[in-house]
């Protein structure tokens, strides 16, 4: 994510100048993050609710600035620590701890799930697959995935150990290879009847 590894120094700068009363520094750090979070909060809990994540994450920022510690991480780590907060709430209450005890629906899915799908249904299919998932999952996916972020990263925002995420990113995506083959099965079954 070229956002949060490039200029990290300069956005800790502008959360200093920011609590200081600097308006501007506040505006360029929303100019900078604000399409990352709201991306994360639609891909989280969809479109009725990123806005209302995106404003409160840049309301907790100007507000408790005071909070981001650089020495912690890239203010970008921390933004998405927030929205991961505010995300959590708008979930429903079966939550990300319960689908973490949801494991075994282990099948074997075949390497050419996604063969007889075109290009743009594919890309429906896998967005719809991905918003199926189960919170817990959904987030490593999202944030490792689309969001490209690097392990390390991703276990900061989501306040767990590496391998936690490595492991729900690997059973994540079997999830949703078993899902897109179901879809795969269907859409076969469709066109022969």
């Amino acid at each position: 994510m070229k956002a949060m590894t490039s200029g990290a120094g300069d956005d800790a700068r502008l959360v200093r100048r920011m609590r200081r009363g600097d308006e501007a520094a506040f505006a360029t750090l929303f100019a900078a993050h604000h399409a990352a979070i709201h991306r994360y909060a639609l891909q989280m809990c969809g479109l009725a609710a990123a806005d209302d994540v995106v404003q409160e994450v840049f309301l907790a920022l100007l507000r408790q600035s005071h909070r981001y510690d650089p020495a912690r991480g890239a203010v970008l780590t921390y933004l998405y620590g927030i929205a991961r907060h505010h995300v959590l709430k708008r979930l429903p209450a079966s939550g990300v701890e319960s689908a973490l005890d949801d494991d075994d629906h282990r099948t074997a899915v075949p390497a050419t799930a996604l063969d007889d799908l075109s290009r743009g249904e594919t890309v429906d299919r896998v967005r719809q697959a991905v918003q199926s998932l189960p919170p817990a999952y959904r987030e490593v996916v999202v944030l490792c995935e689309l969001h490209e972020m690097d392990y390390e990263t991703a276990a900061s925002i989501l306040e767990c150990p590496i391998g936690t995420v490595r492991s729900r990113l690997h059973r994540a995506r079997r999830l949703l290879m078993t899902k897109l083959a179901a879809v795969q099965r269907a859409l076969v079954g469709e066109s022969r009847g």
